[in-house]
């Protein structure tokens, strides 16, 4: 006991006098003086770093509420990445077999994008609700109508919840194409979306869900029109001064009203090059919804394309617009007509079935319809 109590007091063991006290007093003063030169240097040295910062904190908690620091437990957006990094920081780590683990890896379904492109309602929801019930997961919805249009949608629907962020459409012009562009980055950001299809709110479907998600997810092209027109409403919409981004002769046409895989979607909503000078050359009489992807996708990705839409339009009758069917137009010889009238090439084969969907179909003719395509769908 005795011996550590010797242990610890003898750093102290030496006695206290008056000698000491001036030492020490001396060596307090000494260091003292060196921290206040050092601290003075310091200040002297780096002064604005200091005042940005005090001055940049008294502006933050005087004129707006905090801003979170990044960190795993909160949602900041990492540009670069482009998620969360929340979702960045989340652990990898689980307790699934490699089995396991690879199956659900390959398993994910892929789904069929209707994209709606409307200025208000959707008319023909009744006949639309019949086609996708009863195939939930296989398919996605998305709305873009104009943002001052705020009709409540059942949460019953299929529509529910399914209007994006949209800003109002002018045919003919660059907004066309702006919501187009919107509806598929919107669609994009489900890693699950594989097909895409622009839909107005006139088309209905010509056949069942089952037969249109087959024929799609198996299909190894895109289905956009592309197609060369010599007259005034084609060639003769060419601006010169969209050369030499593009070329009198790689000027295009076709219908708006496109299908389209995810890596094509990809290329169309990441363009800069052609959507620019499109939107700031091509003025009516040019309409930015018949050329720009027409041209686009044939000039960089024409080997992934078909050249052809899978939506039925009759432009038989002369005039700028074409055919819009009435109550009287419905029966099932037409709806034969337009599902198998035609020839085309899928997958490499010849085929009678071309067209999946068909446009102006206004109101009126949703009654006859639905008598019609009720037990098909």
């Amino acid at each position: 006991m005795g011996g550590i109590e010797k242990h610890a007091i003898q750093p102290f063991s030496k006695p206290f006098t008056i000698h000491n006290l001036v030492y020490y007093a001396i060596s307090f003063t000494f260091g003292l003086s060196i921290g206040i030169l050092f601290s003075l240097q310091l200040k002297s040295s780096s002064p604005r770093p200091l005042v940005f910062f005090q001055a940049a904190s008294n502006l933050v908690s005087s004129t707006s509420p905090p801003v979170p620091l990044p960190s795993p437990r909160n949602g900041i957006f990492n540009s670069s990445t482009g998620i969360s990094l929340k979702e960045e920081y989340q652990s990898v780590m689980h307790d699934m077999s490699d089995q396991e683990l690879l199956l659900r890896a390959s398993s994910r379904v892929p789904k069929i994008v209707f994209m709606f492109l409307t200025g208000g309602p959707l008319p023909l929801a009744p006949l639309w609700e019949i086609f996708f019930e009863g195939h939930q997961g296989f398919y996605t919805i998305y709305v873009h109508s104009h943002p001052r249009y705020n009709q409540t949608v059942p949460q019953t629907s299929v529509f529910h919840g399914r209007r994006i962020p949209s800003q109002p459409v002018y045919w003919g012009i660059a907004t066309m194409i702006d919501a187009e562009r919107r509806l598929l980055a919107n669609a994009l950001l489900d890693p699950s979306n594989q097909r895409f299809v622009l839909l107005s709110d006139s088309c209905i479907s010509l056949f069942n869900f089952t037969t249109i998600y087959d024929y799609l997810i198996t299909s190894t092209l895109s289905f956009i029109s592309v197609y060369d027109d010599p007259g005034k409403d084609g060639r003769g919409r060419y601006n010169p001064q969209i050369s030499p981004v593009i070329n009198a002769t790689d000027w295009l046409k076709g219908s708006q009203w496109f299908e389209m895989h995810r890596d094509m979607a990809l290329h169309i909503v990441s363009d800069k090059t052609y959507y620019s000078v499109f939107k700031q050359y091509c003025r009516p009489p040019c309409y930015n919804d018949e050329h720009y992807i027409a041209t686009m996708v044939n000039m960089l990705y024409g080997k992934l394309n078909s050249n052809r839409s899978i939506t039925w339009v009759d432009w038989s009758s002369e005039g700028a617009y074409p055919r819009k069917y009435g109550y009287a137009d419905i029966n099932h010889e037409l709806l034969s007509q337009i599902r198998y009238g035609s020839e085309c090439i899928y997958n490499g084969n010849s085929t009678s079935m071309c067209f999946l969907f068909a446009r102006k179909f206004p109101p009126s003719t949703l009654k006859p319809l639905m008598g019609l395509l009720h037990f098909e769908y």
